[in-house]
């Protein structure tokens, strides 16, 4: 490990926010970020703020640590609901926004880090940030490498009013991906300014924790290919397509560990795991906080193609086999069919149409594709040193005012 670097300042503080409460997406993207900074920088803490019910089931490093603001949770229909409290969702929403703001009054930030959503969820960031930008803060919006298909992207920031904060809020604009990659941006109106504050990091690079995640007992004994759900909530096609394969042909060569992810519902669980009783060479663990030491000794990966999968198979340089959703977004189908030109990765589509026969073909035909590592693109895995250097630059200028003057000014 390298060793950690003085800063100038005894006490940096770096406040970062993750809305998601379903899904771990966000949540684990914002956890490496923070884990690369407080292992490059000796005087640096890291707070953050998220919805995850689970983010307790993760551990953290020293001068890491979290806020968990009430859970909402997506319906079907677009709407929010309040995850586990009995209220109202403008009510949770209120609540939320209360404590998000009190946080980052209490913790006085040199870095805000708002991940993915410009104004968060239904805006209950905006505050804060007038709030810190009066402060002096450095205001980051962080973006992965593909938000959504322009048609899509376009209304809803209009809808949200989203272009104005990227004008006058935010200092910068990290994108965690490559421009050759993709434009998250692309088909936007967006001002010269704006472009201007967009910095491309490059993507995250993931490293297996030097303690084993689970025991020796969990894996298979013979190589096998990792199934991974991500989260799980939205898995249920992935994992019964691979299933379906498995079963129709008897003869696939190698085993397959399936993780079906916290947020699976149990009755699918369960079906599953029925299933998987009946196939000798699969087996299934319901989560694992440290997935990475599963990839590490997986000979290949099959995924639905979110973004930390993508870094993690890039990361460890292993054959993947992505299958995308489309609903609600196009986000994994526009990565994987870029990465599959690029030649880092296979994609095999199914939507409506999942015949195991397509599935058990690729999945033999998996360990034989070419590792990532044999596409040369420069500052591929770069993302994690470069945000330690924009931090450092940033860190070695000085705050404009305190914030709790601020505070006492506005309120």
């Amino acid at each position: 490990m390298v060793a950690g670097i003085d800063l100038i300042k005894d006490d940096v503080r770096i406040l970062i926010y993750s809305h998601d409460s379903f899904g771990l997406g966000h949540l684990r993207r914002c956890r490496a970020i923070a884990h690369a900074l407080v292992g490059k920088f000796n005087s640096l803490s890291v707070l953050i703020l998220s919805g995850s019910p689970i983010i307790g089931s993760f551990d953290f490093r020293t001068r890491v640590d979290f806020v968990r603001v009430p859970g909402v949770i997506k319906l079907r229909n677009g709407d929010y609901t309040s995850l586990s409290l009995h209220l109202d969702i403008d009510q949770t929403m209120e609540l939320r926004g209360s404590i998000i703001q009190h946080t980052a009054e209490a913790f006085n930030p040199d870095i805000f880090i708002v991940d993915k959503e410009p104004l968060g969820l239904r805006g209950e960031v905006k505050d804060t940030l007038s709030i810190l930008k009066q402060s002096g803060a450095l205001l980051v919006l962080g973006l992965r490498d593909i938000m959504d298909e322009p048609e899509l992207l376009i209304p809803e920031w209009k809808r949200k009013n989203v272009l104005p904060a990227l004008e006058d809020l935010y200092d910068q604009i990290w994108v965690y991906g490559l421009p050759q990659f993709y434009d998250p941006l692309s088909g936007l109106d967006i001002s010269d300014l704006i472009r201007r504050k967009m910095i491309y990091t490059g993507y995250l690079r993931h490293t297996a924790p030097s303690f084993p995640a689970v025991s020796s007992t969990t894996l298979p004994e013979n190589p096998y290919i990792l199934v991974t759900a991500g989260g799980g909530g939205d898995g249920e096609n992935l994992v019964d397509w691979v299933l379906s394969a498995y079963e129709l042909d008897t003869g696939i060569s190698q085993d397959a560990l399936i993780v079906l992810g916290p947020f699976m519902q149990n009755d699918l669980q369960e079906s599953f795991l029925r299933r998987i009783d009946n196939l000798k060479n699969v087996e299934a663990i319901t989560f694992d906080s440290h997935i990475e030491h599963l990839i590490q000794h997986a000979s290949g990966v099959v995924a639905m193609g979110g973004y930390n999968t993508f870094c993690e198979i890039l990361s460890f340089d292993k054959p993947g086999l992505v299958v995308p959703r489309t609903k609600p977004r196009l986000e994994q189908f526009i990565r994987a069919c870029r990465a599959q030109e690029l030649g880092l990765l296979s994609c095999l589509q199914g939507d409506s149409i999942r015949e195991p026969r397509a599935m058990a073909t690729a999945l033999r035909q998996l360990t034989q594709q070419p590792k990532p590592s044999e596409v040369v693109l420069p500052g591929l895995l770069d993302g994690l040193e470069n945000i330690n250097k924009l931090v450092a630059n940033r860190l070695a200028k000085q705050r404009t005012a305190p914030l709790e003057l601020v505070s006492k000014i506005t309120s």
